[in-house]
């Protein structure tokens, strides 16, 4: 017999696809595999994705909350410390004026008071001075007249 003889005899009598309750049957298994699946397998694989999500945009969101919150807080401290140093430089500037002015103050009242001392010395070497020449005036022509008379060897007349 030929080949192509038992193909078409064995198709006549039994179809390649048989349709019948086995089909209704599988596919009742598939839709109670896909429930059970859904909520045992892919619904909590999806709540978990969802979790890990959202937590990862808070932490980011916190971060970046944290970031700003640190940025203001640094900023605000570097603008106390500029105002602080500010108020340091002002307070060093005027006790430098201070030490200045009592400086020339100490100095002044140094100079007066050495320059008084040398005005006193100076009058009271005047006042000697005169004192000492009006004495040696005085004594000047008796004096003279001594030293003549010893270099001459006689007596000189006043």
């Amino acid at each position: 017999m030929d080949q192509t003889l038992l193909v078409t005899a064995a198709a006549a009598e039994h179809p390649l696809i048989d349709i019948d309750w086995t089909v209704l049957l599988q596919f009742g298994l598939f839709v109670i595999l896909f429930v059970a699946s859904n909520k045992l397998l892919f619904q909590p694989y999806l709540r978990l994705r969802e979790r890990r999500r959202l937590g990862i945009e808070g932490a980011k969101a916190e971060a970046e909350t944290m970031s700003a919150q640190a940025d203001t807080k640094l900023a605000s401290y570097e603008k106390q410390l500029g105002a602080a140093r500010a108020r340091a430089n002002d307070e060093a500037r005027k006790i430098r004026a201070e030490a200045a002015a009592h400086d020339k103050e100490v100095t002044d009242k140094a100079k007066a008071s050495a320059q008084a001392a040398i005005n006193q010395a100076q009058a009271k070497v005047r006042s000697e001075t005169d004192a000492a020449r009006k004495e040696l005036m005085a004594q000047a022509s008796s004096l003279a007249s001594s030293m003549a008379t010893r270099l001459l060897g006689r007596e000189v007349a006043p």
